[in-house]
């Protein structure tokens, strides 16, 4: 999706991802799937700074109950964070966490988001994209070390995508180790956060038909809209757990053995 100014319009997406515009009953079809209008309706309101997040919370109704702010207070006065947590849903958990943390420290969180967070004209403002390809690839590790030696907290979901259903549960993909280098070059204390929530039982079921049956297309991606309409008045929690040092990381393990070990705090978390 990409935004028209504060809206969305996915036909001009696909016609610019494809290099051809589709027929218009297709779009139309796949507006509808979308849910373009309802996200549309509350994308082209004025909302701004950390109000834009959290009143997309009262916008679809949803209830969020955060435990755990006092583990922050275990970390030294002004420490800088980098947030690293589990990635459910795909959009309303970086929506959630987004707007939590800036209410939280008064100040605009950075995030690393995929393309279906970086189409939602507020995220994109802060974040830094991780699905480029091209020359903007070439400097995404430039933009990246920006933001972690920049003064601003950061949202991290380490694994790159939402959650799928992995050996029978319903869990993040193997976590990738960039948040734990770039965490302790910059001397930020990594926080696990864990957020409880699930998608629809047709997300998980058509990712696993697409993937056995060999088809290299992100549905999971292409169903996220819908995930987020349909989580509409639903509750869901979140958990933050004590901040771990950056010295913590030592060479006893590499940088991904670590990465492993974090996200087993994070689903620890009870």
């Amino acid at each position: 999706m990409k935004e028209n100014g504060q809206t969305i319009e996915i036909g001009k997406v696909l016609e610019k991802k494809t290099g051809r515009r589709l027929p218009a009953f297709f779009v139309h079809m796949l507006e509808k799937f979308i849910h373009q209008d309802y996200i549309n309706g509350y994308l082209s309101k004025p909302g701004e700074g950390k109000r834009f997040f959290l009143d997309i919370l009262d916008y679809m109704d949803l209830k969020i109950s955060v435990r755990g702010w006092e583990n922050l207070d275990k970390a030294p006065k002004g420490a800088l964070f980098t947030f690293a947590a589990n990635h459910p849903l795909g959009g309303v958990d970086a929506i959630a966490l987004q707007g939590l943390i800036w209410d939280h420290f008064d100040s605009a969180p950075g995030i690393l988001a995929n393309d279906f967070l970086m189409n939602i004209p507020a995220v994109a403002e802060l974040g830094v994209g991780i699905n480029k390809t091209g020359g903007q690839a070439r400097n995404l590790g430039e933009e990246v070390r920006a933001l972690y030696h920049s003064d601003r907290q950061i949202l991290m979901f380490p694994s790159g995508k939402c959650s799928r259903m992995i050996d029978g549960k319903i869990q993040d993909p193997e976590w990738k180790k960039t948040f734990v280098k770039m965490s302790v070059e910059s001397g930020r204390w990594i926080v696990p956060v864990r957020f409880i929530g699930e998608n629809s039982r047709r997300f998980y079921c058509l990712d696993r038909i697409f993937n056995k049956l060999g088809i290299k297309f992100n549905i999971g991606m292409a169903l996220l809209p819908d995930e987020l309409y349909k989580a509409r008045g639903k509750s869901f929690g979140i958990i933050i757990g004590e901040p771990i040092p950056p010295t913590c990381f030592t060479s006893e393990k590499t940088a991904q053995e670590w990465a492993a070990d974090v996200r087993k705090k994070v689903y620890n978390l009870k």
